[in-house]
């Protein structure tokens, strides 16, 4: 009786230890890298850890890092050796990287909404070439960051035709900078965490935002004037995934991350529209700012100055590294011009 009791309580610790050995191997977590704090820019990623961790009962988390894993400009460097397994970046940081998805900031594209930008994102980032243009960092491309058309805040005079911006200091990245750099600005590039303190030294003079971040990185404590239709473009600013991080989900957690995005980005579309956008024409009226529109006249001529020269010099660029460059313009004005 006593050798069967033993018998059964020795079965019992073993299957207690194997189900707990199989609970630990369960849980899974991962460490995002962002930065900044939490604002508009990022709510989709905060949507979708809170997905995930719902879906798998807590067994998949994603404790998300504002700064604390890496700086900005050194996401994907990060991603590429697996120091974390996701990130969010902007490819114009570091457009030698990640040419492919460039392309989705040239100067007037033609992009309206936040909805648009999300489509075309995601239809360009499952292109073979620019699935294999992240692969050379084991990166997967999990989800975009759809952001309106950028808008300049600065400080003095403001311009009141665009040959105003003569001289001026902006800091505008990728086809942003190009765009200034026709008007004979002078663009500077440099992270988003930098330019309050560009700002107040005198380093730059202006700043190209979407709202979410002018209000976000105190632009607007100090701007006095604000551009409302230039509108010269956007930022292309995904999130991505360490692949072998993602090769190595079991098959449900896999499911729960990649089934959760989409419900991710209607709620960051929603957030975005509803609340951010809602809240910048008070913040303009409460810290005084003024309100600077051009002619469409003027608009016009800097559209027909920048948007050709600008796409034939990336064509021509990333022929040359071996993009197909031309196919991938194609494709992304295409979709703009179905819509």
């Amino acid at each position: 009786m006593k050798k069967n009791l033993f018998k059964t309580t020795a079965i019992t610790l073993i299957a207690v230890a194997f189900a707990g050995e199989a609970m630990a191997q369960a849980q899974v977590e991962w460490n995002v890298s962002l930065w900044g704090k939490r604002r508009a820019f990022t709510e989709h990623v905060e949507k979708l850890a809170e997905l995930v961790d719902a879906k798998t009962n807590g067994q998949f988390t994603l404790n998300i890092s504002y700064g604390g894993l890496s700086k900005n400009r050194e996401n994907l460097d990060g991603i590429s050796v697996g120091a974390f397994e996701m990130a969010q970046f902007c490819a114009g940081y570091h457009a030698d990287k990640n040419p492919s998805i460039t392309v989705l900031e040239l100067p007037f594209l033609g992009v309206t909404t936040l909805e648009q930008e999300r489509e075309i994102s995601q239809a360009l980032y499952k292109q073979p070439s620019v699935v294999a243009d992240l692969g050379r960092w084991n990166a997967t491309l999990l989800m975009p960051s759809p952001l309106p058309q950028y808008n300049i805040a600065g400080v003095g005079d403001a311009p009141q035709t665009l040959a105003d911006f003569e001289g001026l200091t902006v800091r505008a990245t990728g086809g942003i900078g190009r765009a200034m750099e026709a008007v004979n600005a002078v663009p500077t590039s440099m992270s988003a965490s930098e330019v309050r303190q560009a700002m107040d030294s005198g380093v730059v003079k202006a700043v190209a935002f979407a709202p979410h971040a002018h209000m976000a990185f105190g632009t607007v404590e100090n701007a006095t004037w604000w551009t409302t239709n230039l509108n010269p473009g956007t930022v292309n600013c995904p999130v991505v995934v360490n692949t072998d991080a993602l090769d190595d989900l079991s098959d449900d957690n896999r499911a729960a991350l990649l089934g959760s995005v989409d419900e991710a980005l209607d709620y960051y579309i929603d957030f975005y529209n509803e609340k951010t956008m809602a809240a910048w024409g008070p913040v303009l009226d409460e810290k005084g700012i003024e309100r600077v529109t051009f002619a469409d006249s003027e608009l016009a001529a800097f559209r027909e100055a920048v948007a050709g020269p600008a796409a034939a010099a990336w064509i021509e660029e990333n022929t040359a590294r071996g993009l197909p460059a031309q196919e991938l313009y194609d494709f992304v004005k295409g979709m703009i011009d179905a819509n």
